[in-house]
């Protein structure tokens, strides 16, 4: 069982054990609480303002995607915000009734968020909660029909995100690795090992923030140069590392002990209280490594996991195998994830082409 930084809540993800239902986008990171929406000002609405029908049935659809989609806290929290704020401005407009929600309603929801200032991420993201729970409620025998089924949402700009170079990540590593040798109390001796692993493990493996929070012990198979990833939905995936990467294991597990308590449990990284590694203690690293290298960019280390996967198709892996690496379901999510060099583009070209 995963723990929650430095509270032992365990946050272990269940397998999957229903019907799968359309994927949905990942959304933002923001500061809803717990049940509550955005309005379609700006105000935030609570559950409690809808009715006991619709507040039963969000509570419904919030155990399915938990319970049988697999999906994160912080992700239910979202589409059920999401929906709530639907039923508030129906509520606004007419009665507020699921069973009585028509298309022209969820459009009509869809323009007035837009006009507000929603941009196009946001409006796919709350057109594709929608859809996915009014196809849910009408499988499920809680609502008569499903208004949501031809329900379309704007298309979102599709830009590369920014990366880093790869002699830009090897200054990151070895300003790290230079700390490490620096240090002469044993105790920031460990922290500094355990960073430098960290963002070893962000770079080679190319895996989510939150994945490596959440790494145990025994999801590290040294001998076989192997890494055990649980991702979203619940889905499992081993990763290869490389040998800096475990040799910078190594170093940390060395020192585990000075910083690990009781209620770290099992988690191979571990905070400098002692329980599992937060997050956002991972995300100031990173961003603080990054400062210190000339010319980077500002990333966190979602841009460490684009870094990896473009610098393996700058090498020469072929997409298929790096979508396997990103947990990706979708060959079209990591053609959008990744880009290739004009470099490399024209080699291929060049070597391939018979009249090049």
């Amino acid at each position: 069982m995963r723990t929650d930084p430095e509270d032992g809540r365990g946050l272990r993800r269940p397998t999957t054990t229903g019907r799968a239902g359309p994927r949905l986008p990942v959304p933002r990171r923001g500061r809803l609480r717990a049940g509550a929406g955005r309005g379609d000002a700006g105000r935030v609405v609570q559950r409690e303002e809808l009715g006991s029908a619709e507040g039963a049935l969000l509570a419904a659809f919030a155990d399915h995607l938990r319970l049988e989609r697999g999906l994160s806290p912080h992700t239910v929290r979202a589409y059920t915000g999401d929906l709530t704020s639907l039923f508030v401005h129906l509520a606004h407009v007419g009665d507020g009734a699921a069973a009585d929600v028509t298309l022209a309603d969820l459009r009509t929801w869809l323009a007035n968020q837009h006009a507000t200032g929603a941009d196009r991420a946001t409006l796919q993201r709350r057109a594709a909660g929608a859809r996915t729970f009014f196809a849910w409620a009408a499988r499920t025998g809680r609502l008569p029909s499903d208004p949501a089924q031809s329900l379309r949402s704007p298309r979102v700009d599709r830009r590369l995100p920014p990366t880093i170079e790869v002699d830009q990540a090897r200054a990151v590593l070895d300003g790290l690795a230079a700390r490490v040798e620096e240090a002469t109390d044993p105790d920031d001796l460990a922290a500094r090992r355990r960073d430098l692993a960290m963002v070893e493990v962000l770079y080679a493996a190319g895996i989510r923030v939150s994945e490596l929070a959440g790494l145990n012990l025994p999801d590290l198979d040294a001998q076989r140069s192997l890494l055990r990833v649980l991702g979203k939905g619940g889905k499992q995936r081993t990763v290869p590392l490389g040998a800096p990467a475990l040799r910078a294991l190594d170093g940390w597990l060395a020192v585990r002990g000075r910083l690990a308590r009781p209620a770290a449990g099992q988690a191979l990284f571990v905070g400098d209280r002692g329980a599992r590694i937060d997050p956002r203690v991972v995300r100031r690293l990173v961003h603080r490594a990054l400062a210190g290298v000339p010319d980077a960019p500002d990333l966190g280390p979602h841009g460490l996991r684009h870094a990896m996967a473009t610098h393996l198709l700058e090498g020469g892996a072929d997409l298929r195998s790096v979508q396997e690496l990103l947990g990706h379901s979708s060959l079209a999510t990591t053609q959008l994830y990744t880009h290739v060099s004009g470099d490399r583009l024209r080699r291929a070209y060049q070597q391939a082409h018979p009249r090049a």
